[in-house]
């Protein structure tokens, strides 16, 4: 998969068939858009791609937005790389990019950059500036610059459309069961292990720990998860949350491998997370939360 970041594709990907959007997450809705479009390139002989903006737009003109995602970029160029892409376009979303009307994204990066023969959208799609533009749009100079404008129909699961935003929420609720499926693959944060205070080492219980960074904050709890580094993968016990029995002040996401005991300061992990099994709560001492995190690996190891 080439990987571009502008929209000056090569003669060997233009005129080709691309998908846009966000694509945070590329779940199951995701999967069916690029599926399709995927079949309409093999039958045309044509290139396939995807166009999607970094920052995600809503962080872009919401800084108060911290929180927000389900994948980071490399996750997702990961994803990506699995569905077996001709190309992947990442548009540098900022100021200018943003004051951009409608036609003038259509006819400056749609047309004049990638030559795009077949453009597949969702049906809620909005681009340009102040998201004045819509599939109407689309269809509208569909003629003029030598395009095809094709609307995905929604993805659904019982009755509900599978969204970004409703993966989102069931995070946040500590629905990671439904996410799983939802996303066709366990939900994951990957980051760099950081120092923390190793008072998990003095309870016998030694954790990895991440920050959030830009991942949406899911229920705080404890997550049965499978722990994966570029040297082993291995399951174990996580928690997310501010540790109310150490007063704790910032948000973490700790995790214990079970088996294993090694110093991962500075190295990159992959939590994926498994089921939910209980709300974060302070105990009255140590003593207590160590009887409740034995409790909780019996849990997690079922």
């Amino acid at each position: 998969m080439k990987i571009y970041n502008n929209p000056n594709l090569n003669r060997k990907h233009r005129n080709g068939v691309i998908a846009i959007g966000n694509f945070d997450g590329i779940h199951l809705g995701h999967q069916k858009v690029i599926d399709e479009a995927k079949k309409k390139a093999k039958k045309n002989k044509l290139p396939f791609g995807l166009m999607t903006f970094e920052p995600v737009p809503v962080m872009f003109f919401n800084k108060k937005i911290k929180n927000h995602r389900i994948s980071s970029l490399e996750q997702k160029k990961d994803q990506l790389k699995k569905l077996k892409l001709d190309f992947l376009i990442i548009i540098n979303f900022n100021k200018n990019f943003s004051f951009l009307s409608a036609e003038e994204f259509i006819k400056k990066i749609i047309h004049k950059k990638t030559g795009c023969r077949f453009l597949y959208v969702s049906k809620n799609f909005r681009f340009g500036f102040k998201r004045k533009g819509n599939i109407e749009t689309l269809k509208k100079y569909e003629k003029q610059y030598n395009f095809k404008n094709v609307i995905v129909l929604p993805f659904k699961t019982k009755r509900k459309i599978i969204s970004s935003t409703f993966i989102r929420k069931k995070i946040r609720r500590g629905q990671i069961e439904e996410v799983n499926k939802l996303l066709n693959r366990n939900w994951s944060i990957k980051g760099k292990v950081i120092k923390g205070q190793k008072r998990g080492r003095k309870i016998g219980f030694p954790t990895c720990n991440l920050r959030l960074n830009s991942y949406v904050i899911p229920r705080l709890g404890v997550y049965a998860v499978k722990v994966k580094t570029n040297n082993f993968s291995n399951n174990g016990i996580a928690n997310i949350g501010y540790r109310p029995t150490f007063n704790g002040q910032s948000l973490l996401l700790e995790t214990n491998i079970f088996g294993i005991n090694k110093n991962l300061y500075n190295k990159v992990i992959t939590v994926s997370f498994k089921k939910f099994i209980r709300a974060e709560k302070k105990f009255k001492s140590f003593k207590y939360l160590k009887k409740q995190i034995k409790i909780d690996i019996k849990r997690a190891k079922k």
